[in-house]
């Protein structure tokens, strides 16, 4: 099963316009276009979701929103994806997909990061810093991981444009 952890797109910095707590905060102009840059990416490399699911927060959403509609599968939200949760509350959601060959999950950091160590079976010292609408991929047997998973790939949205702009 490939697991693919994402980090919501750029969003707009700060409470204002209207935005009166940090989960209402969207993604800005320039994040809506490189996460479609992201999504456009990932359906040239072949990638197939089998389901999609976003922290219920605003920039997650939106973020999932514009991967769902590149790449399909079934869309929904998960509490367990909130900032500051803990992996194993991730792995209780995942059980209901247990079965799927491609799972997304688009968060926050350091919680995506946080992630990929447990799936990895890294160290405390272990970390993964991700950039916004960066997208890794970690493989795993199964949810929880019995075995550590391997890292199959991290990629930024800028090596995404590269790749594309050729």
């Amino acid at each position: 099963m490939k697991i693919y952890l994402v980090r919501h797109g750029i969003a707009v910095e700060g409470l204002m316009r209207g935005i009166t707590r940090d989960s209402e905060r969207p993604l800005t102009d320039e994040g809506i276009e490189e996460t479609k840059m992201v999504a456009r990416g990932l359906k040239c490399i072949g990638v197939k979701p089998d389901v999609i699911v976003a922290s219920p927060l605003t920039r997650a959403k939106q973020t999932a929103d514009i991967l769902h509609s590149e790449l399909g599968g079934e869309l929904t939200t998960s509490d367990s994806l909130c900032p500051g949760v803990t992996p194993s509350n991730v792995y209780k959601f995942l059980k209901k997909y247990s079965e799927s060959n491609e799972i997304f999950l688009v968060g926050h950091e350091p919680d995506v990061g946080d992630l990929v160590k447990s799936m990895v079976g890294a160290g405390y010292e272990f970390t993964l810093p991700f950039k916004k609408a960066g997208v890794c991929c970690v493989e795993v047997h199964d949810l929880p991981p019995t075995l550590p998973g391997t890292l199959k790939w991290l990629v930024t949205p800028k090596i995404f444009c590269q790749l594309l702009s050729k």
